[in-house]
């Protein structure tokens, strides 16, 4: 059949199992709204109050989901707004589809009312991009964008389409099953195939990999975010169990392995736990799991696991030896590569092991049971909103104190219900995100844990929530301060709090309301366990502004530059 390049995109979308578009219309990319109309009844389109919140919206519905989040946006400043959201993705292995249009092909290098390169701007922070100038072009190029995004380590690819290509006409061709566009890639562009067909590590390198773990005798895990990517999460609490391994895990996998697990030790690195940080320090052998070794996790790499040797499993090869060098490395697929290991494993007790990281465990900051006058301890919010939540809902952060509270704090059990920028640290992140994630589960319950500081560069997306009439529970941990700038002004700069101070408005109450949201204020403990009783019983969109002290702090802390093993605990003497 002949149709035009916009019902192109409709089509290629509905072929991909594609059931939800999030972005905002504007003059160049008029022509696939129109034909959005036309086809609202096959294809959902929440329209946001900014791009960067569809593009933040379409990442959460892909790291709730795993499928491909797609998010729509005009030319010039509308593409450059999706920006910081394809970065965030790429940085954290999401797989997102930005489609942009520009301005027409004649009118491209003039500088155009509304015309950006968009694909030049994107080419570092996008797993591809394509620019279409032929409508001839525009399905094959959707097909093969949706299994780059997926395939391998996943992530964002952007695709830009000049404004005549949406209304030229073309015959059109649909695939038999959206697998198929897949088939056609490998057997059409043999340039592809190291993208779509991840390594498979040969029984010698998995035998090497097995008896390095075999002889060891305080192995530790340490769990990345591939863990979760690549849906090995049962295979991790094999390993773990088989061969009484404790299980350390970077921000982005605080949700890949029961937090309440005897051998769960929380999260490693800079804010991670006593027993994370000892455990990687005094092992002789670090498992890696598609973790990446970012420097919030190894701090000073010269003193990173100086006792142990290090055997990283990861599909991206590029990350094997990039930071930290690996005794052993297996390149592939997590969940693949631990299937096929996991059988020359040995059972194994490690009671002595186990013991030390017990010990460990143990060593926590007295300042964890303490609630200073007037507002709330941030481990009794993350820890009360669990006890009526449970283990099913899903979590969002922003950036910054709240987020490391969180991670530190709430008893995550399951895969993919916590949802947060990692890589590349977001402020304004979150709120998109827990739409983007109760626009693709309708049903799930989604409380979104943000910063003060960060939730005013997004809380014109509150609009968006009651619009659609999301039931999104927004707890906004108010300090009254940027919390993490100001911890280090503390600590590091002679308390010189320069513009950390959040002294002015709005009243966030207020706010809701005139966006027509309930919400409700909370200074201690027992307010707070009301206004969220209250909250997840009424069933719709809410907010509770929690007061948190100016000065509280995030520990364990490890200050800049140092080992992982030299944390503060607690504030210095005469802090």
């Amino acid at each position: 059949m002949k149709i035009s390049g916009s019902r192109v995109v409709i089509e290629c979308l509905v072929e991909q199992g594609v059931d939800t578009v999030f972005g905002y219309p504007g003059g160049a990319i008029l022509n696939i709204y129109d034909e959005l109309y036309k086809h609202s009844d096959r294809l959902r389109h929440i329209l946001t109050a900014h791009e960067q919140g569809a593009s933040h919206a379409a990442d959460g519905y892909a790291r709730a989901t795993g499928k491909v989040g797609v998010v729509f946006a005009t030319s010039g400043p509308g593409a450059t707004n999706l920006v910081t959201g394809i970065a965030t993705a790429y940085m954290d292995s999401s797989p997102v589809v930005a489609i942009t249009c520009n301005v027409p092909t004649p009118l491209l290098g003039k500088d155009s009312f509304q015309e950006i390169d968009i694909t030049g701007v994107t080419m570092p922070i996008t797993k591809h991009n394509f620019m279409v100038h032929d409508v001839k072009e525009l399905a094959a190029t959707i097909r093969e964008a949706f299994v780059i995004a997926k395939s391998g380590r996943p992530g964002p690819v952007l695709i830009d389409i000049p404004k005549e290509v949406t209304s030229a006409q073309v015959e059109f061709e649909p695939l038999p099953s959206p697998d198929a566009g897949k088939a056609l890639l490998e057997a059409g562009r043999t340039n592809m195939r190291r993208v779509l067909n991840a390594a498979v590590p040969s029984d010698e390198a998995l035998k090497a990999a097995a008896d390095i773990i075999n002889a060891a005798e305080r192995p530790v895990i340490y769990a990345g975010g591939g863990v979760v990517i690549s849906g090995a999460c049962a295979e991790l609490k094999e390993l773990a169990e088989k061969a009484d391994i404790p299980v350390a895990e970077s921000l982005m996998a605080r949700d890949a392995f029961p937090s309440q697990h005897p051998l769960c030790t929380w999260m490693v690195g800079m804010h991670g736990t006593r027993a994370s940080n000892q455990a990687i320090t005094n092992s002789d052998l670090v498992i890696a799991l598609g973790a990446r070794f970012s420097d919030r996790v190894i701090s000073d790499v010269s003193k990173f696991a100086q006792n142990g040797k290090i055997l990283h499993i990861d599909i991206d090869p590029a990350e094997i030896n990039k930071n930290v060098p690996a005794e052993v490395s297996l390149v592939g697929d997590v969940k693949g590569v631990l299937s096929r290991l996991l059988p020359l494993v040995q059972q194994k007790k490690r009671a002595d092991w186990i013991a030390r990281i017990q010990q460990w465990k143990s060593e926590v900051p007295s300042c964890y049971a303490k609630e200073p006058a007037g507002s709330i301890n941030p481990k009794f919010i993350c820890e009360y909103i669990h006890k009526v939540a449970g283990d099913d809902a899903f979590i969002t952060t922003e950036v910054g104190q709240h987020q490391m509270w969180t991670a530190q704090f709430y008893p995550f059990a399951k895969p993919r219900t916590f949802v947060t920028s990692g890589g590349l640290g977001t402020m304004g992140f979150g709120t998109g995100a827990a739409i983007g994630i109760q626009c693709a589960l309708p049903d799930a319950r989604v409380i979104h844990i943000a910063g003060d500081g960060s939730f005013r560069m997004n809380c014109n997306e509150l609009a968006t929530i009651q619009h659609y009439g999301l039931p999104l529970i927004i707890v906004v941990v108010n300090n009254g301060t940027l919390g993490n700038v100001r911890m280090w002004q503390k600590l590091f700069y002679g308390k010189r709090y320069s513009q950390t101070t959040l002294d002015f408005g709005p009243d966030w109450l207020k706010l809701a309301e005139a966006y027509g949201i309930q919400g409700w204020r909370a200074s201690n403990a027992k307010e707070f366990a009301a206004a969220f009783d209250a909250a997840y019983k009424s069933g719709k969109a809410a907010l509770i502004d929690a007061k948190v002290d100016l000065d509280e702090m995030v520990f364990p802390m490890v200050p800049g530059g140092k080992a992982i093993y030299d944390q503060l605990m607690e504030l210095p003497e005469g802090e």
